[in-house]
């Protein structure tokens, strides 16, 4: 069975996101093993410098890299990342599931984006687009995709 593990920065307090969270990972459980870790985002002052920003990712990276295994098929989050079609995302999880791994770590950073640490490990940069969303938002829309993603993957009437 395929492992996804999402990690994002950050955590869901608003109940609306928590209900949308919890439908999709109740929906991926028919064909996933579904994980889902939230890590703290580092507290900055207003109008911090980039040297104080940058440590605030560099700790979260460290809080990240923690729920991080060693096999895991590290995708991170990012507006620099490949653009894709919900048909070409589903290829790609049924195509590296297949070849390389059937363990999947997708990575959502917090407010400032993600380490370069982060980014360094990762074998797919993906871009859901060129805007920024917060991080709640980003992990509903995710959930969503990889949901379609196995609904396209096993021919059912979900994506149309």
């Amino acid at each position: 069975m395929i492992k996804i593990k999402v990690i994002g920065v950050g955590s869901i307090k608003e109940e609306y996101w928590k209900k949308a969270i919890a439908e999709y990972t109740k929906r991926i459980s028919k064909y996933a093993k579904l994980e889902i870790h939230e890590v703290s985002e580092s507290l900055l002052p207003n109008n911090p410098s980039d040297k104080l920003i940058d440590k605030a990712m560099e700790e979260e990276a460290n809080r990240i890299q923690s729920k991080v295994e060693k096999d895991d098929y590290l995708v991170t989050l990012e507006i620099e990342g490949k653009e894709l079609s919900s048909i070409e995302f589903a290829s790609e999880i049924q195509k590296i599931s297949i070849y390389e791994t059937s363990s999947f770590t997708f990575v959502i950073g917090g407010s400032n984006g993600l380490h370069d640490s982060i980014k360094a490990k990762s074998k797919w940069h993906l871009s859901f687009s060129k805007m920024t969303y917060p991080h709640q938002m980003m992990r509903v829309v995710l959930l969503e995709q990889i949901y379609r993603a196995f609904t396209i993957n096993n021919n059912e009437t979900y994506h149309k």
